[in-house]
């Protein structure tokens, strides 16, 4: 199992602790309890006929494995005074997903899908839900904004690889006597030995591929080719200078661009494990 993404958020002045796991994200219901009193409002929840149902709908909806024949006994019971359903009973008897009963001393117990948490919320108090969802809200903009920041500094980082890149072919490759036309095609066919080396085929290719799609196929490419995109233009630079024939420095291009994307994924592929162990 992956390792989870920790993150607090400050709610009301209450710290609350968010989980994320994968593209999910589960809200501790224990720091919302703090707010209002302890564990046992979470308990007092439970035993809400409506809670259960809308348990037990989410899970209908969301878990292909939920046991829904428990779910059924559980809401006949519901709201009868010798009812009492706790987190870990929850889940135990109807396999559910969406409640997490997690041991610990620091971040430990019940948290909730965010589904479930804001409807705890609720419960608790509208008021306290509204801001809930304001700084989980908040949060999350952080975390895009956090992303869309890597993904543009490799961008520009390939686009400043790029005029190296270009100028090298300027000094190497065009005449002084070529036209301005003639110039462009020839920084068109170099783009496409690093398209080919990379991708495995030219920007027509990938065109004639995809007529549905804007842009081009470097547009589409993710964080580890634009690593390695940056890297390439550097090294067919290089090799321009050195007077290399371009079919030459597209096998040496290409082996490079194996060894790199296969070292970046061998990296990936040993943080997951280490975060599995």
């Amino acid at each position: 199992m992956a390792k989870d993404k920790k993150s607090t958020i400050n709610v009301q002045g209450t710290a609350i602790n968010i989980l994320s796991q994968r593209d999910e994200d589960f809200i501790s219901l224990t720091d919302m309890s703090k707010k209002f009193g302890d564990d046992s409002l979470i308990y007092s929840w439970m035993r809400n006929r409506n809670t259960v149902e809308f348990l037990g709908i989410w899970e209908q909806i969301n878990n292909p494995s939920f046991k829904g024949g428990e779910f059924e006994t559980f809401k006949k019971e519901a709201g009868l005074n010798s009812f009492h359903l706790t987190p870990k009973k929850w889940i135990n008897a109807t396999q559910a997903i969406g409640v997490q009963s997690r041991a610990g001393r620091y971040g430990g117990g019940t948290y909730a899908h965010k589904d479930i948490a804001f409807e705890f919320g609720s419960w608790l108090s509208p008021e306290f839900k509204l801001y809930l969802i304001k700084e989980f809200q908040r949060l999350k903009e952080d975390e895009n904004r956090r992303l869309s920041l890597e993904w543009n500094l490799n961008r520009t980082l390939a686009k400043l690889n790029y005029r190296i890149h270009t100028d090298a072919i300027k000094t190497h490759l065009i005449p002084v006597t070529v036209t301005s036309i003639q110039a462009s095609l020839t920084y068109a066919t170099e783009a496409d030995v690093l398209n080919v080396a990379l991708f495995g085929q030219t920007a027509k290719q990938w065109r004639d591929d995809n007529p549905d799609r804007e842009g081009n196929m470097r547009e589409y490419a993710g964080v580890e080719q634009l690593l390695v995109l940056a890297n390439l233009e550097s090294l067919n630079a290089e090799l321009i200078s050195m007077g290399l024939p371009q079919g030459q420095r597209l096998q040496q291009l290409n082996a490079s661009a194996i060894r790199q994307l296969q070292s970046l994924t061998a990296n990936v592929g040993r943080r997951l494990g280490n975060a599995d162990e």
